[in-house]
């Protein structure tokens, strides 16, 4: 009808989930079924430089994992996300600054048991995104025997530290979880993660 007004993109929002950084945003009111997406950032380090995110261009989802697309992993930035459909642009909406140093949310690890004769090895594998592989990520292990309040700490293990663990003197079933563990600004941690339990001596 020549009036067509494309709507702006809602509820803008920076968020972090296991580990990434992700924008999000809800439709604007009476979008076209195929409208689509643009998703742009910038740093506080670099002010009104708006930064292209090539796997955010045109995209008919509502989301934008950007935590591999950020050139600093240190500094608070924002972005901002249109509506574009046909040849119709909504104005752009900016989120709130954030920084993945200390606003980035864990997730717990996947442990992994190598159970031997008189010791077991416990690894801990995250789900990171490659991009921060290289930062100093550790994990907390919590061993208890099953039905125990008591619990036993191997506290801030680096990534990949095997915990390795003399079985010796245990009898029975053994249950361990662990959390990822980060220091930023605060030391922050994940949930445990759920227990995995493992016979131990069972004299066959």
């Amino acid at each position: 009808s020549g009036h067509v007004r494309l709507l702006p993109p809602q509820n803008v929002t920076l968020l972090s989930k296991d580990f990434d950084m992700i924008l999000t945003w809800a439709p604007g009111e009476g979008s076209p079924p195929d409208v689509t997406y643009t998703v742009r950032y910038e740093s506080q380090d670099r002010m009104d430089k708006w930064m292209k995110v090539p796997h955010c261009k045109n995209i008919p989802r509502t989301f934008c994992n950007l935590t591999c697309a950020l050139s600093n992993f240190y500094v608070k930035f924002r972005a901002r996300v249109k509506a574009v459909w046909g040849r119709f642009q909504s104005p752009w909406v900016k989120s709130q600054f954030k920084d993945y140093y200390s606003d980035v949310e864990l997730a717990p690890p996947v442990l992994s048991l190598d159970v031997r004769r008189n010791f077991i090895h416990v690894n801990a594998s995250f789900p990171l995104p490659t991009c921060v592989e290289n930062l100093t990520w550790k994990y907390d292990l919590n061993l208890w025997e099953m039905g125990s309040e008591d619990k036993k700490k191997y506290e801030g293990n680096f990534r990949k530290d095997t915990v390795t663990i003399n079985t010796t003197a245990l009898r029975g079933y053994y249950c361990f979880s662990a959390r990822a563990l980060y220091e930023s600004i605060d030391l922050k941690h994940s949930e445990f993660s759920q227990p995995v339990c493992v016979p131990l001596n069972h004299r066959g």
